[in-house]
């Protein structure tokens, strides 16, 4: 799925323009800071962070205020340009668009598009891009530029007043201002446009329209380098280019096939699936029909079929179905540049991911990322509270604690369907959260759990910080040395098992994380841990109390093992006890910290 791009403001004036935008180009979004009150998509409290966190995840960005702030702000990141997303500047009141950064990338396409919506002139610097509304070595989507080293010799001869022969149809040049004709001859033309694997020289481009669909099927665990070679091949032996492949296809049954993904990741592109109902339509056009495919995955060709279903009624295959040990490719042609993301249905991914305590500098990028590309987000309707501001326009559905198994279920589905689905907790998603559920669930018998389709979705796990890092921090370093963390609650673990492991714990001497110490019916489980605690540790043993971390109303109350107060937890608290050696102290300013040594043996190193 393409990032959409963001549309940055600052101000109120700027909200006025941006809105106008938003509604003349829908897909994009808005954001904005936390302290203007408007239903942005997304809210910040940093621009410079906003910005260099969008920057990075290679997100376009329409900012709707100075080109200083911006070239400010991203000057740090710039560092390759062939690896920049498309960066503009739009005036606040909407008179003037700029674009600074990835003009080859889509930034003067972008620029001229806001200018028509905006009913102004783009101020494009791009030499050819400002002569004649396009760029020889920026080809629009759907296109690829073979030999990029030969486009500033032409670039320059077309700029000192030359005229260009092409050979071959292309739409976009002969729609462009460029100065052109057009050839029969290849050996006289400035420009080829074809899909052949051509030997081309320093005198011309050669562009390559991305319409070939590459259809393919395997055995199950084919390898990845299997598949590749057979591709590679077929392309060779055919005479056609790898920059003309748009689209690499097969049946859904192969949507979590890694030779397949391995196959498009090298084409920079992502797989598309078709169900076997799709692929029967195109039975009658088969070259090589097969009963045995047909019995085995019900339709009787995958390779040749998805490449005709990619290609539509007026394309054609122009490479029958090749073999390999264990696996086919068939290529068919369109009329046209194939738009990869509108044909069939992606894999559908589902991301599992950590939101941190709850305070929006606690985020991680790779968080946000994952946020922005879901289509829908689930989870515990407070943990959806937490990130409101990211997923204003998302599809939502919320939970209640006790669903965590629905949860899942829904989540998966969705995911099953072919959308990018977010299913979030708070702290990180793996540490007493929805992550080991999800592999639980996808690792059942009960065969009647899941659709097949589910059981194929992409999984991701992303990280966030969790309760007890971000309780550690505040109060210093208690996990500094070995530490562990235990779930007092007995909802799914007896609690023969969990005191077993609190004094192993105990035993062991590590520092202590203790979550869901306390709830409403289970009062009695904290003060019967620390108990057991005492029987190993000192009764100055630091404790500490955190609250509702990362919060608003967050609290953090510093005891000692003997003064312990259980009435202050409750079930949003986290209970961290120190080891044996965990150490309390006052730094100059009269805050407590606690810290548990590693024993570096500092002071008979100052000593020494």
């Amino acid at each position: 799925m393409e990032p959409r791009p963001a549309i940055l403001v600052l101000t109120r004036e700027a909200l006025k323009t941006a809105e106008r935008i938003k509604t003349l180009w829908p897909d994009t979004e808005l954001h904005g800071p936390h302290d203007i009150v408007f239903d942005f998509d997304e809210i910040f409290t940093d621009a410079k962070d906003h910005l260099q966190d969008l920057f990075a995840a290679n997100i376009p960005i329409i900012a709707l205020f100075s080109t200083g702030i911006v070239i400010r702000c991203l000057a740090p990141l710039l560092k390759d340009k062939h690896n920049e997303p498309p960066v503009l500047c739009v005036a606040p009141n909407g008179e003037a668009v700029v674009p600074l950064l990835g003009g080859h990338h889509g930034a003067n396409e972008m620029a001229r598009r806001l200018a028509e919506l905006l009913e102004i002139s783009a101020s494009i610097t791009t030499a050819s891009d400002a002569a004649y509304g396009v760029s020889l070595d920026d080809p629009p989507k759907g296109w690829s530029l073979a030999n990029p080293e030969s486009a500033k010799k032409i670039t320059k001869k077309l700029l000192n007043g030359k005229s260009l022969r092409v050979c071959g149809k292309a739409d976009w040049l002969e729609l462009s201002h460029l100065p052109v004709g057009f050839v029969n001859d290849p050996n006289e033309a400035d420009i080829l446009v074809n899909t052949e694997d051509v030997i081309s020289t320093e005198e011309q481009i050669v562009y390559h329209p991305k319409s070939l669909a590459i259809g393919v099927g395997t055995i199950r665990g084919c390898s990845p380098d299997e598949l590749m070679t057979l591709v590679a091949d077929t392309l060779k032996e055919n005479n056609l280019s790898p920059h003309a492949v748009g689209a690499i296809v097969s049946m859904d049954v192969k949507a979590d096939e890694l030779a397949v993904h391995e196959l498009a990741r090298i084409y920079g592109l992502k797989p598309r699936f078709f169900s076997a109902d799709t692929l029967n339509q195109q039975a009658s056009r088969l070259v090589n029909p097969s009963d045995v495919v047909m019995a085995e995955v019900g339709c009787p060709g995958v390779a040749e079929g998805a490449a005709l279903a990619a290609v539509g009624a007026t394309g054609e295959l122009v490479v029958a179905k090749m073999k390999s040990t264990n696996a086919t490719c068939a290529i068919g042609l369109s009329e046209r540049p194939l738009k990869s993301p509108e044909i069939g249905k992606s894999r559908g991914k589902l991301m599992v991911i950590g939101v941190g305590p709850g305070d929006r500098t606690s985020r991680t990028m790779e968080m946000k990322h994952g946020l922005r590309e879901a289509d829908i987000v689930v989870g515990y309707h407070l943990y959806l509270d937490l990130i409101r501001d990211l997923v204003h326009s998302k599809s939502l559905k919320a939970y209640e604690l006790g669903q965590e198994k629905e949860r899942v279920i829904y989540a998966l589905e969705q995911a099953g369907q072919g959308r990018n689905v977010a299913l979030v907790c708070s702290g990180d998603a793996g540490i007493y959260a929805m992550a080991s559920l999800v592999f639980e669930i996808l690792d059942s018998s009960q065969d009647d759990l899941l659709s097949p389709e589910a059981k194929r979705a992409e999984i991701v796990v992303v990280p966030g910080i969790s309760a007890f890092q971000a309780a550690a921090a505040r109060i210093g370093a208690p996990i500094g040395h070995d530490f562990c963390a235990i779930s007092l609650s007995d909802l799914l673990t007896p609690w023969e098992v969990i005191e077993k492991r609190i004094r192993a714990a105990a035993m062991g001497d590590f520092v202590i994380a203790f979550y869901n110490p306390r709830s409403k019916k289970r009062q009695k489980q904290i003060e019967e841990a620390l108990s057991i605690l005492s029987d190993y540790r000192p009764s100055t043993t630091p404790v500490l109390i955190a609250s509702n971390i990362g919060r608003q109303d967050e609290s953090f109350v510093l005891q000692d093992l003997s003064s312990f107060d259980a009435a202050r937890v409750d079930m949003l608290s986290l209970v961290l006890v120190g080891s044996s050696t965990t150490r309390r102290m006052k730094s100059g300013d009269k805050r407590d910290w606690i810290y548990t040594p590693r024993d570096y043996q500092i002071n008979r190193i100052a000593t020494a």
